[in-house]
């Protein structure tokens, strides 16, 4: 009798306890999934005004520098602006801004980020 008592002991610890224990590591893939699309962002603003600055680059260039980096790492549903949108020899400084929706990015249920927008912007001479 005993030993039977046991078991249902540890059926409703278990039945407690592994609920929560997934919700940690859901979570936990979650944001680290937020961190990793907030620094793939950076960098891809980044590579798109470096483009940019380039003698003969035009905005479609850094556009699609930046786009060809966020596609490599599955981020979707993202707004790129680049300032200005007519890059001439006299430009003095180019600006791009990188704008993502969380919920389409996320691995699990977009319960975490619903309705989150992540916006970084790079501006080289």
């Amino acid at each position: 009798m005993t030993n039977t008592m046991r078991r249902g002991a540890v059926t409703v610890e278990l039945a407690i306890a592994a609920p929560i224990l997934f919700l940690v590591i859901m979570a936990s893939i979650e944001f680290s999934r937020v961190n990793m699309i907030r620094n793939s962002m950076e960098n891809a603003a980044y590579e798109g005004a470096r483009r940019g600055v380039l003698p003969g680059a035009t905005a479609g260039d850094c556009r699609s520098s930046t786009q060809f980096l966020l596609d490599v790492v599955g981020i979707t549903d993202s707004t790129i602006t680049v300032t200005p949108s007519t890059i001439l020899p006299t430009t003095e400084e180019i600006s791009v801004d990188v704008e993502v929706q969380l919920a389409p990015n996320s691995y699990f249920i977009p319960t975490y980020f619903s309705g989150t927008i992540l916006r970084t912007s790079i501006t080289l001479p």
